[in-house]
C-alpha cells in the first residue's frame, strides 16, 4: 500500500521526459509558440524570391517615370520589341503552314471550317474557322484564343463569344492551345489522357524542359498565334488591315503575347490576365510555364509593357473585380498604360472595362469587347450579346482520333527542344575535349545562371536551446540566410566537444526530406557523430520547416519560376547558404575549420554540389540519391524532379557533370545515383553521364550503385 501511494505521488511531482522538438523556428510537438519574426517559414522562400523579383521591378519603374515624351517612348517600344525577341527568340522560320479543311459544319448564319495547319514543320495546329453567311469581299477577323480548358475552343463560354462575333460580321479563327483540346502533348493513346495531368501541369512540365535550354514555353503558344494570323490573310475572307485578337485567361496571356509581338494585329482585348507581376507574385504567386518569361523582370518586362509596346494601336484591358489576377494590379497597370497612349496623342485608343465578377466572362465586358472590335476594325452594329445554339464537342472535332499525336504523329514541345538542345548538348560534348579551358568557363558560368551570390557577414546566428543525448547534445541554430530569411540548423556535438581546446572535423549533412529525416537516436546522424565528427544538419530554403506547401492539383515549380524571373536558382541560393552554414562552422572554436565535409541527399544534393564547387573550403563531398544530371530532362519526355533543384539556362554552358569534374583533385562518392526518372541509374546511364568525369578524376571520384555503408564512403572521402 505504501510502495503503492509513493509510486503516484512521485509521478506528480516528477515530470515525464518530455519528446524531443527538433524544429527551430518554433511549433513541432512541444506545442511551443513560432517566434513572431519567423512565423511563417512556409513562406520565407517565396517571400526572399518576391523581393529579388520586385528589385528587378523597381529599376523598370525607375526607367519609365523618366520617360515624358513621345520620342523617349518610341524608343522604350523599340527596346521592349527587342527584348520580347530575344526572350522569345530565337523565332522558328516561317516554314509552309500547310492547311487543310477536314470538315465543313453549316449552321444558321454562319459555317465552320475545321482547320488544320503547321506552325512549324509537323508541330500541328488545330483550329475553327466561323465565317458569316453571306459574307462576300474582304473583311474584319479575329484571332480568338483560348484559356486553360480541356475542351479548348469547344466550351460553351467560348463557343459564346464566338457566336456572337460571327454573327455580328466577323470571320473568327479560334485554336487550340498546347495541352489543350486535340493537342495534349503527352497524351496516352492506351487511357487517353495526359500522362503528366492537367492542361497547366502540361504547361509547367513542357516550360521547365524549354527553361532549362534557357528559352521560354511561352515562345510557342506565340509563334502559333502569329501562324495562325499568317493563315487568316492567306484567306480571301480576311482584310490583312482588319485584324483582331482576344481571349479570356490563358487566351488573355496568349492575346497579350501576340498582340504584342505581331504589329498586324490593329486591335487586342486581353481578358482576365493582366496584372502586374509584383500584384501577381503577392496574391497567387507564379502561374503555369507559359506565363513567365525567362529573365523577363530582369531584363525589365512586366504585364504593362505588353501593352504599351502596342500603343497606339487600339488596346482594351478586359477586367473583373473579383478575378484571383489582381484587379488591384490590372488597375495600376491601366494607368500607366493610359498614360502612355495619352503622351503619343491617341488617348481614346486606350481603355479598360471591368465588371464585378470572378475570373471569367460577363455580359458587360463581352458587350464591350464587341463594341470595341466593331469601332475599331470598321464593323458598326449592335452590341448587345445573344443567346446561340452551342456546337457539340464531337461536331468541333478536328482530327480523325481526336489528338493530333495519334492522328498526324504530330511533334511536340517537347521534342522539338529536344532537337534545339541537341546542339547545346553537343557543344558541351567537345568542350569536355579540353577540361582544362572547359571547367573554369563552366564555373563561371554556373555561377552567373545558377544566381549565386558569394556570401557577405551577417548577423549572428539564434541559439535556440539544446537536447542532451548519450555522448553528444543536439542545438538548435536560426542562421541567417540570404536576404531576411533564417536557416533552422541542428548542430549534433560530441560532449567532449565543449572542452577547452577539443575540436573536431566536421560535416554538413543536408537532407531533401528535411535536418530532422535522419536525426533520430540510433540514426544516421548519430552514426557519424559517434565516429568523430560535429554535425550540422540544416534546412535549406524550400526543405524541412520552409517548406512551402503547394495548392493540391498544382506543379511544384512556383519557386522555380520565381527565381528564374530575377536570374536567379533556389538552387544557387542554397548554394550560398550551404557556403554560410560552412561559415558558421569554421568560427566555432570545436570545430578544425580546414576539415569540413559535405553529405548532401536527395533533392537537395545538387545545390550542395553547387556549392562545393564553388567554394575550395568544403573540403570532400558525398551524395546520396542525387541526381545525375540536367540534361536527361529534356532527353526523355517524362521526368519527376523537385525543380527547387534545377537552373535555368543551364544547358547552354554547364550540367552537374562538370561541376563534379571541377571539384578535383578533392574526393567527391555518389551513392545510388538517380535518373530524371528518380528511379537508380544504372551502370550504362552512369557511364553515359559520368564517363568523362570517371577518365578525369580517377582516384577522385567513386560510384556506388548498391548498398553500402554511408560512414565507409565518408572515411573514403576524408583519406589522405
Amino acid at each position: 500500500m505504501f510502495n503503492t501511494i509513493f509510486l503516484l505521488l512521485l509521478q506528480t511531482i516528477v515530470a515525464p521526459q518530455a519528446a524531443e522538438d527538433l524544429t527551430v523556428l518554433g511549433g513541432g510537438n512541444s506545442n511551443a509558440p513560432r517566434w513572431i519574426d519567423w512565423s511563417d517559414p512556409g513562406l520565407m522562400l517565396v517571400h526572399h524570391l518576391n523581393e529579388l523579383t520586385r528589385a528587378c521591378l523597381a529599376s523598370r519603374e525607375d526607367a519609365i517615370e523618366k520617360l515624358d515624351s513621345a520620342e523617349a517612348w518610341e524608343k522604350r517600344q523599340a527596346d521592349v520589341r527587342q527584348t520580347l525577341d530575344q526572350i522569345l527568340g530565337p523565332w522558328p522560320a516561317r516554314s509552309p503552314l500547310n492547311p487543310r479543311v477536314t470538315g465543313i459544319l453549316h449552321r444558321d448564319g454562319y459555317r465552320v471550317e475545321k482547320i488544320i495547319f503547321e506552325s512549324m514543320p509537323n508541330f500541328h495546329v488545330t483550329g475553327a474557322l466561323f465565317i458569316p453567311e453571306g459574307h462576300t469581299g474582304r473583311g474584319p477577323a479575329i484571332l480568338n484564343v483560348i484559356g486553360h480548358s480541356a475542351q479548348a475552343f469547344r466550351r460553351d463560354i467560348y463557343q459564346n463569344v464566338m457566336l456572337n462575333l460571327v454573327h455580328k460580321g466577323f470571320v473568327v479563327f479560334t485554336i487550340d492551345p498546347l495541352g489543350q483540346g486535340e493537342r495534349l502533348q503527352y497524351f496516352d493513346p492506351q487511357n487517353g489522357k495526359s500522362t503528366v495531368g492537367s492542361s497547366t501541369q502540361e504547361h509547367s512540365h513542357a516550360g521547365v524542359q524549354c527553361f532549362l535550354t534557357g528559352r521560354s514555353i511561352a515562345r510557342y503558344f506565340t509563334w502559333d498565334g502569329i501562324r495562325a494570323i499568317d493563315y487568316l490573310l492567306t484567306r480571301p475572307e480576311v482584310d490583312p488591315k482588319r485584324i483582331g485578337v482576344t481571349g479570356l485567361s490563358g487566351g488573355g496571356t496568349q492575346s497579350s503575347y501576340v498582340g504584342a509581338i505581331d504589329q498586324r494585329v490593329l486591335a487586342a482585348a486581353p481578358t482576365g490576365f493582366i496584372t502586374s507581376t509584383s500584384r501577381l507574385l503577392g496574391s497567387i504567386g507564379p502561374q503555369d510555364a507559359e506565363q513567365h518569361f525567362y529573365h523577363g523582370p530582369l531584363l525589365g518586362i512586366d504585364h504593362a509593357d505588353l501593352l504599351e509596346v502596342r500603343a497606339p494601336n487600339p488596346t482594351l484591358q478586359v477586367t473583373t473585380t473579383r478575378d484571383f489576377f489582381s484587379i488591384q494590379g490590372a488597375r495600376e497597370t491601366a494607368a500607366e498604360v493610359r498614360q502612355v497612349f495619352d503622351i503619343l496623342g491617341h488617348s481614346d485608343h486606350f481603355d479598360q472595362i471591368e465588371d464585378d465578377y470572378e475570373h471569367g466572362f460577363t455580359k458587360k465586358n463581352n458587350e464591350a469587347t464587341y463594341a470595341f472590335f466593331q469601332k475599331f476594325l470598321d464593323l458598326p452594329g449592335s452590341a448587345q450579346e445573344t443567346e446561340y445554339p452551342y456546337l457539340t464537342e464531337q461536331e468541333l472535332a478536328v482530327t480523325e482520333t481526336g489528338q493530333v499525336s495519334t492522328s498526324l504523329q504530330s511533334e511536340t514541345v517537347f521534342s522539338i527542344n529536344r532537337q534545339e538542345a541537341e546542339p547545346l548538348l553537343n557543344k558541351l560534348a567537345d568542350d569536355r575535349q579540353a577540361l582544362s579551358q572547359h571547367l573554369p568557363r563552366a564555373l563561371r558560368a554556373a555561377k552567373q545562371l545558377s544566381g549565386y551570390r558569394s556570401p557577405k557577414p551577417t548577423a549572428a546566428p539564434v541559439f535556440r536551446g539544446q537536447y542532451q543525448r548519450d555522448g553528444y547534445r543536439v542545438e538548435k541554430w536560426g542562421l541567417p540566410g540570404e536576404g531576411k530569411t533564417i536557416i533552422p540548423m541542428l548542430v549534433f556535438a560530441p560532449d567532449t566537444s565543449s572542452e577547452q581546446g577539443t575540436t573536431w572535423p566536421a560535416v554538413i549533412y543536408a537532407h531533401g526530406q528535411g535536418k530532422a529525416n535522419d536525426a533520430a537516436v540510433g540514426g544516421m546522424i548519430e552514426t557519424i557523430v559517434r565516429s568523430g565528427y560535429i554535425v550540422v544538419a540544416p534546412d535549406l530554403l524550400g526543405y524541412g520547416e520552409t517548406t512551402y506547401q503547394f495548392k493540391q492539383g498544382h506543379a511544384p515549380v512556383q519557386p522555380f519560376f520565381n527565381a528564374m524571373m530575377s536570374g536567379r536558382s533556389v538552387a544557387g541560393i542554397n548554394a550560398g547558404d550551404a557556403v554560410r552554414v560552412l561559415r558558421f562552422l569554421q568560427e566555432r572554436n570545436d570545430v578544425k575549420p580546414d576539415e569540413i565535409g559535405v553529405v548532401a541527399c536527395g533533392d537537395v544534393a545538387p545545390a550542395l554540389l553547387h556549392a562545393a564547387a564553388f567554394e575550395q573550403q568544403i573540403q570532400w563531398l558525398v551524395l546520396v540519391d542525387s541526381l545525375l544530371d540536367y540534361q536527361s530532362i529534356v532527353m526523355q519526355p517524362l521526368y519527376d524532379v523537385n525543380a527547387n533543384s534545377l537552373v535555368a539556362g543551364a544547358l547552354s554552358a554547364y550540367d552537374l557533370p562538370d561541376l563534379l569534374a571541377s571539384i578535383a583533385p578533392r574526393r567527391v562518392a555518389l551513392l545510388h545515383p538517380r535518373t530524371a526518372l528518380g528511379t537508380a541509374a544504372t551502370r550504362e546511364q552512369i557511364t553515359t553521364s559520368l564517363g568523362f568525369v570517371e577518365q578525369y578524376a580517377k582516384d577522385q571520384l567513386r560510384v556506388e550503385t548498391q548498398e553500402f555503408d554511408l560512414g565507409q564512403l565518408i572515411q573514403w572521402c576524408v583519406q589522405p
